[in-house]
């Protein structure tokens, strides 16, 4: 959602944005989670087969297309809480470095607070991606075990930095890049809807806007997802689990080529260009609602 914006008092004067009211900081709370669950729940099936891919034992090892939809109990539970602290940290990033930039609409504006609020995204997706990879790939299933077993499991096997959020490096990396890519791509591609189309934004075209920045970004970083899955995914023993982001990188291409650093890049470009377009819309669509029911009470 684009910030509200206080009238230049002097033609060609920098707009300053007006400080995040804690109205619009709900707002971004709500339709953050909204969106985040419905686009987590409907392309779920699409996140299983690209998780099946990347794993190391290969897709039919890993589970093909059987129980499709293991591992939605911790991916229900968490997209919500997920989505909503990103967008309440990017909303709020996004003015406070635009007043403190005196700058409005500025790509580095856009970079850093969709950097700073993957990070604290990170805190609840990381224990949410160990759940329900695991059930995707039926490691957790051959032994029955429900997302809270999983992840007692692996706090009690291997603490809480190697075991409930390994892989926390991981998924920076590729987070951060992927939001560099998207977020000021999304942002300018809304900015020049009107001057291209003359039409006005509406969520459909919020929504398009974010499909075409989610699939170019989740294709130009799916060998960082590779490396996430394959170290959330690894044994304890195994030797991935104790090599570096580079050598992994590396090791997969030996082995598989560049196919290997590409595996599952057409079900992730397709669930992400789907889940953009969804969740960029639902987010607008949402906080439009709400900001229509505020002014009529």
């Amino acid at each position: 959602m684009e910030a509200e914006l206080v009238p230049a008092a002097i033609p060609g004067q920098i707009e300053m944005q007006e400080p995040l009211s804690k109205l619009t900081f709900l707002h971004a709370l709500v339709a953050g989670g909204v969106a985040g669950f419905v686009v987590d729940i409907v392309l779920f099936p699409i996140d299983t087969v690209k998780t099946r891919l990347q794993s190391e034992l290969g897709f039919w090892r890993a589970g093909g297309f059987r129980g499709i939809y293991k591992g939605i109990a911790p991916a229900a539970a968490g997209s919500a809480p997920t989505a909503a602290l990103f967008f309440c940290a990017y909303e709020c990033g996004k003015q406070l470095l635009s007043n403190a930039s005196n700058t409005k609409d500025s790509p580095y504006v856009h970079m850093a607070a969709a950097s700073a609020a993957e990070v604290l995204a990170c805190l609840i997706r990381v224990p949410v991606e160990i759940a329900k990879q695991r059930s995707q790939t039926l490691l957790g299933h051959k032994q029955h075990q429900t997302a809270v077993q999983i992840l007692l499991r692996a706090y009690r096997t291997e603490g809480l930095r190697r075991g409930i959020y390994r892989g926390f490096g991981s998924t920076i990396m590729r987070e951060i890049p992927f939001s560099l890519i998207q977020f000021p791509l999304w942002e300018y591609l809304k900015r020049q809807w009107t001057p291209m189309t003359g039409y006005g934004s509406t969520p459909l075209t919020v929504a398009l806007c974010g499909a075409v920045a989610g699939g170019i970004s989740a294709a130009l970083t799916t060998p960082l997802d590779v490396v996430k899955t394959r170290i959330m995914l690894a044994d304890r023993e195994s030797a991935t689990r104790r090599r570096n982001i580079p050598s992994i990188l590396h090791g997969i291409y030996m082995e598989r080529g560049l196919s290997g650093l590409f595996a599952g890049v057409v079900p992730r470009v397709l669930w992400i260009t789907l889940g953009g377009a969804f969740f960029f819309g639902f987010y607008d669509l949402t906080t439009r609602l709400l900001g229509k029911a505020n002014t009529d009470n």
